[in-house]
């Protein structure tokens, strides 16, 4: 029995039935939509189709797995904001030609009427704007208010007030503007314009007020600080972005201006009580700027302790000054500069507070930046004895360092140094009390310890040299000096080397201990200068504190880096200086070859061992020429002499062995076995000596296996250049006779060592015999007019060249092929010449060009030649 539903219940089934149907056929409808739009022809960037996901929400034609974007809605800022400015400066600019052209034209009632009407208008229009919420127009009209009211200020004072004066006027206007555009800014706060433009005419009425009342300078000033007070508290408290940004360029330029005009203004003093108006205007500026810095942000709060301590400084050193000579201005300030380090124990904001230590630093390098020149003239004022040396000693050190320098100005300048040496030294040797101090304010670290004793002891070792400069000792004095110096900065780096690794050595064992290193990393002079740790929290704790943890470290030392750079610095200054005298020569550079040497022999670290060595080296090469001179010989005569120092070398080389200083030692000594080198090249017979035992150097060097692969060829090369210059200064037509007699023997002996050895290089066995030949006769038959020497020199060429390629040998295809390619250009050259001047002077660029052009159309598969040519040599033995 068929159950049929009722007829309310069919139809709603039928009605679900339908609305499947229509789904399903929508869908159907889509999918096939999307079929005939992939298989159109796609443009280049249209987004390529993939297989369509499951489900609902897709549209017609539209790609499957793309995601419908909404449509932006359109926001014509834009073009509205370019209509309201073309209409603002329109209707500006024909407020102005009204004002200027059409203003005598009307009477003053009209006048009055026009302008204040159209002034109230402009100022009415944008608080109806804002309520319609336009308040893009409503900024616009405001602008030209702005503009109304300026106008309205400059025809009141061309019309009502013609005689009054422009400067006071404009004070005038400048503060009612000011106050009616802030009361319309406060009224109308949606309004970006109208508060920025009363903050505008806030600068101005005080300033224009003094000048134009005549006021002296120092008035100007306080206007300009008054009004910079006055923007820094807007900058503070003020609403808008707008409003502070104006407020901070007026407090800087104000500030500024006053700041400069009370700084000239105590500067230029001539009695302590002149310049105590003057430092006034200063300490206020400074106390507004700390006070300004104690509610500002944290960028802005330093800049402002910064300018706050510079303010008190100037201050209160321009009353000093004024009581003191020239000369000693600069250690005036620079000790109310040291002063201000007191911020630490004062409870100022943390990023004020460093503001007021950047003060104190920035005086401290200004006084540092006068002194330092000093320092310098003293260190190169010797370069002029090298001119006349041995003339006899000068008068005095000042007589040494030459009369450029106004040495009575510098009277002042070794105390400065000498104060912030010791303020560093305090510093270096007191780290934990300085770090505890300065808590609040900073954290200093371990760099910043090393740099204050490595800054303690440049600025002290400059003190020294300057104050006898200053003080204009004798020049025996002076050079006894400055030898104490270089000998006690060599004692610094040395025991400061020791230090530290003494120190790295205690920090290990403490730590494999369990315990700390207090005291026990370095004790004496070399913890305290080879270390740079500072404490970790309070005395006592942490992994070294004070002096002796201080070289717990183990890294490079500031101090010891900074000893060495001194000491070699000022020796080479001390060389210098003692060319003045002949005895005072032998006695500087003995001493600095002793004390080099020395140092190098107690230091430990590898670098600064080398520098040490090479040093010496220098300084004892330096002495045997002066040997040289005091015997009188000439520079080509005294070239083996100088060959003295690198035989030494040599022999150090060989006693070091594997040592890594040996290398820089022998590689020294090479320098000054150039040098001889240099001296003897005018003199064929004397170069041809020094090649000899430079050669003869070489061998020995090349008898120890590590400086055999170097230093063998290197002796063969200057035996056989010794062998070329002795025969070119014997003026030998032949130099076959005496290289022949060579080259046999020695392709011999390379044939028997390649039969012991199949695997020697071509280059040990035969290359010195066949350079031995071929490189002189090639040198001698480039200037032969004659034909049989080329004749039988390239023959000899082609057959060595012939029998490299056969047996595969490198050096003789290689010797062989360049002397023939040599002598066959030689051969060639003149016919070359001659083809080349009877040729347009076009077709040899053309012929380059076309070679380029054809070079480079083959690139790779000359580039592949080459490197095929390349692993073919390289097989080669």
């Amino acid at each position: 029995m068929e159950h049929v539903p009722p007829p309310a219940e069919e139809l709603a089934l039928l009605d679900r039935e339908l609305a499947q149907l229509d789904a399903r056929r929508a869908q159907l409808l889509t999918r096939r939509a999307w079929l005939v739009a992939a298989l159109q022809p796609k443009a280049p960037d249209a987004p390529r189709w993939s297989t369509p996901p499951l489900g609902h929400g897709w549209a017609p034609a539209q790609p499957w797995g793309a995601v419908p974007k909404a449509a932006k809605p359109s926001a014509p800022r834009s073009a509205q904001n370019v209509l309201l400015t073309l209409g603002g400066l329109l209707l500006t600019v024909a407020a102005v030609a009204f004002t200027l052209v059409s203003w005598g034209s009307m009477g003053i009632g009209g006048r009055a009427a026009v302008l204040a009407l159209v002034t109230v208008a402009a100022l009415a229009a944008p608080a109806l704007l804002l309520r319609r919420k336009l308040a893009a127009t409503a900024e616009a009209l405001a602008a030209l208010a702005l503009v109304l009211t300026l106008l309205d200020a400059y025809a009141i004072h061309a019309v009502a007030t013609p005689d009054a004066d422009g400067l006071t006027f404009t004070a005038i206007a400048s503060a009612v503007l000011a106050a009616l555009w802030a009361a319309y800014g406060l009224s109308l706060d949606k309004l970006h314009l109208p508060l920025p433009a009363a903050v505008f005419f806030v600068q101005w009425p005080l300033l224009l007020g003094a000048w134009a009342a005549g006021a002296p300078a120092l008035v100007v000033g306080w206007a300009l600080l008054a009004t910079a007070v006055v923007d820094g508290a807007i900058a503070l408290w003020g609403k808008g972005l707008g409003v502070r940004v104006t407020a901070g360029i007026g407090l800087v330029v104000m500030g500024s201006a006053a700041l400069l005009t009370g700084l000239g203004e105590s500067l230029t003093a001539d009695s302590p009580l002149g310049a105590v108006l003057p430092g006034l205007l200063l300490l206020t500026a400074a106390v507004a700027a700390l006070a300004g810095a104690w509610r500002a942000p944290s960028g802005y709060a330093q800049l402002g302790g910064a300018v706050a301590g510079l303010a008190a400084v100037a201050a209160v050193c321009g009353v000093l000054r004024a009581a003191v000579p020239g000369a000693w201005h600069v250690p005036v300030y620079l000790l109310c500069g040291l002063a201000l380090l007191s911020v630490v124990r004062a409870r100022l904001p943390r990023t004020a507070g460093r503001g007021v230590l950047l003060a104190s630093g920035a005086v401290v390098a200004g006084s540092l930046v006068w002194a330092l020149p000093g320092v310098a003239a003293v260190l190169l004022g010797p370069v002029q004895l090298v001119a006349e040396v041995w003339a006899g000693a000068p008068d005095g050190f000042r007589g040494a360092l030459g009369e450029a320098m106004a040495w009575s100005e510098l009277a002042a300048a070794p105390l400065v140094l000498a104060v912030v040496a010791g303020g560093l030294g305090a510093a270096y040797h007191r780290w934990p009390t300085l770090v505890r101090l300065a808590a609040p304010l900073a954290a200093p670290g371990v760099k910043a310890r090393d740099a204050a004793g490595a800054g303690a002891l440049a600025l002290g070792w400059g003190a020294v040299l300057l104050a006898a400069a200053t003080l204009g000792v004798p020049y025996p004095v002076a050079v006894a000096l400055e030898t104490v110096l270089v000998a006690g900065l060599l004692a610094v780096a040395a025991l400061g080397a020791g230090g530290r690794e003494a120190g790295a050595g205690a920090a290990d064992a403490a730590a494999a201990g369990g315990g700390d290193a207090t005291g026990a990393a370095g004790s004496g002079s070399g913890g305290a200068v080879g270390g740079s740790e500072p404490y970790a929290g309070t005395a006592g704790a942490g992994p070294g504190v004070g002096a002796g943890g201080a070289a717990g470290r183990g890294g490079p030392s500031a101090v010891a880096v900074t000893a060495l750079v001194l000491a070699v610095g000022g020796a080479v200054s001390l060389g210098l200086l003692s060319l003045a005298a002949e005895a005072a020569t032998y006695a500087v550079l003995g001493a600095l070859t002793v004390l080099f040497a020395g140092a190098a022999l107690r230091t430990r670290p590898v670098v600064e061992q080398a520098v040490l060595a090479v040093a010496a080296v220098v300084w004892g090469t330096a002495l045997t020429g002066c040997v040289a001179g005091s015997l009188g010989l000439a520079p080509h005569e005294a070239a083996p002499l100088l060959l003295v120092v690198p035989a030494v070398t040599v022999l150090l080389g060989a006693r070091l062995r594997n040592h890594p200083v040996a290398l820089p030692v022998e590689l020294a000594g090479g320098l000054g076995a150039l040098v001889a080198i240099g001296l003897a090249a005018p003199r064929a017979p004397f170069l041809a000596l020094v090649l000899a035992l430079c050669g003869v150097l070489a061998a020995g060097a090349a008898v120890r296996p590590e400086r055999r692969p170097v230093a063998g060829y290197l002796a063969a090369v200057l035996f056989v250049t010794a062998t070329w210059v002795r025969l070119a200064a014997s003026e030998v037509s032949a130099p076959e006779a005496y290289t022949l007699p060579v080259t046999v023997p020695a392709l011999v002996i390379g044939a028997l060592r390649r039969r012991k050895d199949p695997e020697a290089s071509s280059w040990t066995a035969y290359g010195p015999g066949l350079g031995a030949t071929l490189l002189p006769s090639l040198a001698v038959a480039w200037g032969d007019p004659d034909w049989p020497r080329p004749l039988l020199l390239g023959v000899a060429a082609l057959v060595i060249t012939l029998l490299g390629a056969k047996y595969r040998l490198q050096a003789p295809l290689l010797l062989g092929g360049a002397v023939l390619a040599l002598v066959t250009l030689h051969e060639l050259a003149p016919y070359v010449v001659q083809v080349a001047g009877a040729l347009p002077r076009w077709l040899p660029p053309a012929l380059a060009g076309l070679l380029l052009l054809a070079v480079g159309a083959t690139y790779e598969q000359r580039l592949r030649d080459a490197r095929k040519l390349k692993d073919m040599l390289g097989r080669m033995r």
